[in-house]
């Protein structure tokens, strides 16, 4: 339902108020004139943008994370839900509550309750205001993008990760992995699975804290963690007794087509580093539309950062170049090269396709628990 639409079933004192709040100049007995003058205010491009840009970064995230919400309609106990993951420490410390943002986005007519009997209690936000706020969103974005030349060299992974995907369950197949009492493979299988793979990693030492990107991130690298993750969440490699074996799907899988395998691998990385970063699908899609040529790592970060909260020792920084960027670099979703000292970032066309999807992202995104 459009904004028109659901300022038609509004009762008069929720159009007063929302008239009130952009000081519309219009009869505040007539349900008609106040439609029509809040219509006209918010139509004007230039106006809207003013009040998107006029955001702090508590209602930017709030605004962000209903846009990339799947759901039609929250309930208030769900707004509030989204709106404490919206707000940082300081935030709280100023006094400000998860429902003061909810009460700024209801008076200026951008959260509505719905129009039924089932939905009276429940609030959703205008179909074409959310095409608006994204247009208006990713125009301030791009605005602050610096854009380079291809550098001379650079990373592509392309579909590697699923080939060291079928590479590791040939290697489960052919050897014999004794797993330790915590159910880690030992150092020594560990680089033995790395020299076998596309891509190596170093190995996880002992100082550090790893928790909150997947069931064996704390004992495996970035990207073999993902790997193993998907294997043993997919049921194709099981542990029994003390080892590490393939299962009858995992053999099956070892024949199966890339590109396919390679869309669930992205969308379990979206499910298993949920978590950690609620945010993650609209963080991948602002990356998309930001570098679809080559650009800085740093302005994209400084654009897309203010969007990402902290997670305990990881900070926005640490999770935008490391759980994000490094993690698209792994799924083909991106190159990462250096020009003139600076690091610099390139959406791939797969990438492109893949982080498309995050704007209209539905089904089953809630995060990944695993059966230990």
């Amino acid at each position: 339902m459009n904004l028109a639409d659901m300022l038609t079933f509004a009762d008069i004192g929720q159009l007063n108020r929302i008239a009130d709040y952009y000081q519309c100049e219009c009869k505040p007995n007539s349900k008609h004139e106040l439609i029509q003058s809040i219509l006209t205010t918010l139509g004007s491009r230039r106006f809207f943008e003013q009040q998107v840009s006029e955001l702090n970064v508590a209602h930017l995230r709030f605004l962000n994370n209903l846009l990339f919400d799947p759901r039609q309609y929250f309930g208030m106990e769900e707004l509030v839900a989204i709106a404490r993951q919206s707000m940082d420490k300081k935030d709280s410390e100023s006094g400000a509550s998860p429902r003061d943002l909810i009460v700024r986005f209801t008076k200026s007519g951008w959260l509505f309750n719905g129009t039924t009997q089932h939905t009276k209690y429940l609030y959703q936000v205008p179909q074409d205001l959310k095409m608006r706020f994204r247009d208006v969103l990713s125009a301030h974005l791009k605005a602050g993008i610096k854009t380079t030349n291809e550098p001379p060299m650079y990373r592509d992974e392309y579909h590697l990760l699923v080939d060291d995907l079928k590479l590791f369950l040939q290697f489960v197949q052919q050897h014999e992995i004794t797993l330790n009492a915590e159910g880690m493979m030992y150092r020594r299988s560990q680089q033995q699975v790395m020299d076998h793979l596309h891509v190596s990693e170093t190995l996880v030492g002992k100082a550090g804290w790893r928790f909150g990107y997947g069931r064996s991130f704390k004992d495996y690298p970035d990207r073999f963690a993902l790997l193993y993750d998907y294997a043993f969440h997919h049921r194709l490699v099981r542990e029994e007794q003390g080892l590490l074996k393939l299962t009858a799907a995992g053999e099956e899988k070892r024949g199966a087509e890339n590109t396919a395998e390679m869309i669930q691998l992205f969308r379990f990385w979206l499910r298993l580093y949920k978590g950690a970063i609620p945010n993650l699908s609209s963080i991948v899609y602002w990356t998309g539309e930001c570098a679809p040529g080559w650009s800085t790592a740093a302005s994209l970060f400084r654009q897309i950062g203010p969007l990402i909260q902290p997670f305990y020792y990881d900070t926005p920084e640490t999770i935008y170049e490391t759980r994000v960027v490094k993690m698209m670099l792994h799924l083909g979703m991106l190159r990462i090269g250096e020009q003139e000292g600076e690091s610099t970032v390139q959406m791939t066309a797969w990438g492109l396709r893949l982080a498309a999807t995050c704007r209209s992202l539905s089904g089953d995104t809630t995060p990944l628990v695993f059966d230990i």
